[in-house]
């Protein structure tokens, strides 16, 4: 039953991206019988140095991505070159990623690992108190890179373009309907990074490990998420460097505090020739000198 071509999972391994299933459709009172394309999601460990951190609901392709974006979201590492090596190895009941990572990163992670339990759309599973909540959602965490001003404001014009061509490079979403990505662009708004995931989280680690494995400066260009923005969003953008992020959805009132607080233009319902700033709006600003077509 799995679809695998075009859309081939994990090397020779069991894991197809998408699936098809039989279904009954129903059209102005019509019904057919057939079949639907959807989208997988596959159980990801995260596994450090031997030591199994989280399991994770996620897309199996661009999982080194992933790991990447992953360690450095959370704070498990403070550079990309801090993770030397990802192993992807798959099994009969999931896939395991196998990070090395360096042994001062691994000291960090054995002070303060939690056992944690990652589903699609969970942004804060696995935490047990308040006290980690508070925790969770600072950003002056002397590992956290924070977000800096580089260069000059980006063009409304500039998003909207970005924005306009997530659609199209949305591959697996135009297949199944049931995938979120990011994008990173540049400031003439040329999307040059694009990642799905069934989960918005998912999909933001990686493309912050893309960019990172890439050595792209993230505050070059601006991030966008076919989706609302959460405080996670918001977290995991400002930890990477992010300027700007773009939503084509709503923001939560959470998510604006914590971009105001760190230094992050967030911008919602991006799409239609339309857009909101809730903070800094600085860095978008229509007598912005745009770099090029």
């Amino acid at each position: 039953m799995n679809a695998r071509a075009p859309f081939a999972g994990v090397g020779d391994e069991t894991f197809a991206l998408a699936s098809s299933v039989p279904a009954s459709s129903w059209h102005d009172g019509l019904i057919e019988d057939g079949s639907e394309l959807l989208a997988e999601e596959v159980p990801v460990a995260l596994v450090f140095n031997g030591i199994s951190h989280a399991v994770m609901l996620a897309s199996p392709q661009d999982l080194e991505d992933f790991a990447v974006g992953f360690s450095l979201s959370e704070r498990i590492v403070r550079a990309a070159q801090d993770v030397r090596e990802v192993e992807v190895e798959a099994g009969p009941h999931g896939i395991a990623l196998a990070i090395d990572i360096a042994p001062g990163a691994m000291a960090r992670l054995k002070a303060t690992r939690r056992a944690r339990l990652g589903q699609t759309g969970c942004g804060l599973c696995g935490i047990d108190s308040l006290a980690w909540f508070e925790r969770e959602t600072e950003l002056d965490d002397p590992r956290d890179g924070g977000v800096h001003e580089t260069g000059s404001p980006f063009t409304p014009q500039a998003l909207q373009r970005a924005m306009a061509a997530m659609a199209g490079q949305q591959r697996l979403h135009q297949a199944t309907g049931a995938m979120h990505a990011a994008g990173w662009a540049d400031r003439d708004g040329h999307l040059l990074l694009v990642r799905e995931d069934v989960g918005r989280h998912n999909a933001l680690d990686k493309l912050v490990g893309a960019l990172a494995r890439a050595g792209i400066d993230a505050g070059d260009g601006f991030a966008l998420v076919t989706s609302r923005a959460s405080f996670e969003m918001v977290q995991k953008a400002a930890r990477a460097g992010i300027g700007l992020l773009a939503a084509i959805s709503a923001p939560t009132a959470m998510a604006v505090r914590l971009a105001d607080r760190a230094g992050l233009t967030l911008a919602g319902f991006v799409r239609g020739g339309r857009h909101v700033v809730y903070t800094h709006p600085r860095r978008l600003r229509p007598d912005a000198v745009a770099h090029g077509t």
